[in-house]
């Protein structure tokens, strides 16, 4: 399987044949969605099979499981094959509240024969932990809302 090489901290993708997986990482929110969606779309268009692995999220909102829900319609749509790989029960939980396990159908582990899709030192000193923020991202939206009075929400 071969590394499409991209300078994205939050998208690693790796494509072999007609099988390509998207590994997620970060917070799978409005800012990320607004991020992604457009690299997703170029990956839902070329590819005949699309895993999309978000073992690594540390935060997913409806917007981030809409963007997911738009992704698994469109492949399948296509005539596409369709995997979701998650293995965290807060997002599969959040994915049987909202009615979407036959549409995203989450896997555990990833189908056989494909490796981890982080290799190991790919993001230096990126943290794994829950209150890492896409900073990078361009987007003035969250800056501005703390910036008018509003609170940051607790841990």
């Amino acid at each position: 399987m071969q590394l499409i090489p991209r300078h994205d901290p939050y998208l690693v993708v790796r494509s072999t044949g007609d099988l390509t997986v998207a590994a997620l990482r970060g917070e799978l929110d409005l800012v990320l969605v607004r991020h992604l969606r457009p690299e997703l779309d170029a990956l839902v268009r070329e590819s005949d099979a699309l895993t999309v692995d978000i073992r690594l999220l540390t935060f997913c909102d409806a917007t981030g499981l809409g963007l997911l829900a738009h992704c698994a319609g469109r492949t399948r749509q296509r005539g596409g094959r369709w995997r979701l790989v998650c293995d965290q029960p807060w997002i599969l939980r959040l994915i049987r509240v909202t009615a979407l396990c036959d549409l995203l159908c989450p896997e555990a582990a990833p189908p056989e024969g494909v490796p981890d899709a982080w290799p190991e030192g790919l993001f230096g000193d990126l943290p794994d932990s829950p209150s890492f923020e896409p900073t990078a991202l361009p987007d003035p939206v969250v800056p501005r809302l703390f910036e008018t009075g509003g609170t940051r929400p607790g841990p």
